[in-house]
């Protein structure tokens, strides 16, 4: 089985990411939350991001399904560096 992992500082692959994603992390910072990437060096961040925009469930989607969805300080702060 080939492995890519997008966190070395914690060994976490593409499919844990993907998996948590799944799961119902938007956010890098939930998915650090859920497996520590992107906690320690912060190299990983960026791919995670990539991650995320191609594979987590947009918030319309969650919202449609009658879970809840909120914005949070940590959304908050990526909208300021996306800026």
């Amino acid at each position: 089985m080939n492995r890519v992992y997008v966190c070395s500082c914690f060994g976490v692959t593409e499919a844990q990411v993907k998996r948590h994603a799944e799961g119902g992390a938007c956010t890098p910072r939930q998915i650090a939350s859920a497996c520590k990437a992107g906690t320690d060096c912060g190299s990983c961040v960026r791919r995670i991001q990539a991650l995320l925009g191609r594979d987590a469930r947009p918030r319309r989607d969650l919202a449609e399904q009658g879970q809840p969805v909120s914005a949070t300080l940590g959304d908050l702060d990526e909208l300021d560096e996306a800026a």
